[in-house]
C-alpha cells in the first residue's frame, strides 16, 4: 500500500495544476459581464462540500453537490444533455 509520501509525490503536482485552473475558471466569470447561472452556484457549493464533506469522502460530497436529487421526472426534456450541476429553480417548482 502506498504511503502519503508516494500519493503526494504521484498526485501533488496535478492537484495544484488542478486548483489553480479553477482558481483561473473563477477569476474569468469575475471579470466578464453578465448574469450568472446555477451552474455558478452549483460549483460553489461544490466547493463547501470539498472542504467540508461530513461523513462522505470528498469525492462523494463533491459529486452529490453537483447532482439533481430529484426524484420526480420532468414533464419533458428541453435539451439532450445534461448542464452539470442542478438547477434549483426547476426541481423546486415541481
Amino acid at each position: 500500500m502506498p504511503s502519503k509520501k508516494d500519493i503526494l509525490d504521484l498526485y501533488f503536482m496535478p492537484a495544484r495544476r488542478d486548483l489553480i485552473e479553477i482558481a483561473a475558471y473563477l477569476d474569468r466569470l469575475d471579470r466578464h459581464e453578465g448574469e450568472e447561472d446555477f451552474r455558478v452556484a452549483g460549483f460553489y457549493k461544490a466547493l463547501v462540500a470539498l472542504q467540508n464533506p461530513g461523513d462522505k469522502s470528498r469525492a462523494e460530497a463533491v459529486l452529490l453537490a453537483l447532482s439533481d436529487h430529484s426524484e420526480t421526472p420532468i414533464p419533458a426534456a428541453t435539451i439532450q444533455g445534461a448542464f452539470g450541476a442542478p438547477d434549483e429553480s426547476l426541481i423546486n417548482s415541481q
